[in-house]
């Protein structure tokens, strides 16, 4: 996996969260964002790291997305370290 792959993985993620409203904002509560900022922050990826972080701490959330966009659970993981590697 690259960089552009993990990114990817993260955007696919967050794009699933804003269809379960609940979740997205629970996380926009975590990550301290409102609606009106969450496009901007998709942008950096100490953010994308977090939307990966997010789903990774809520393994039920983690199955359903990866059941539904056939993606193995351990991406997340892999796709995480990556985006921690770019932030420092």
């Amino acid at each position: 996996m690259d960089r552009e792959a993990a990114e990817q993985l993260a955007i696919r993620a967050l794009a699933f969260l804003a269809g379960e409203p609940e979740e997205l904002g629970r996380f926009l509560a975590l990550a301290g964002l409102g609606p009106d900022t969450i496009r901007t922050a998709a942008g950096d990826p100490g953010f994308l790291a977090g939307v990966l972080e997010y789903f990774m701490e809520n393994e039920p959330l983690l199955l359903v997305f990866c059941a539904r966009e056939k993606v193995r659970p351990t991406l997340f993981a892999a796709a995480r370290f990556i985006l921690d590697q770019a932030v420092e």
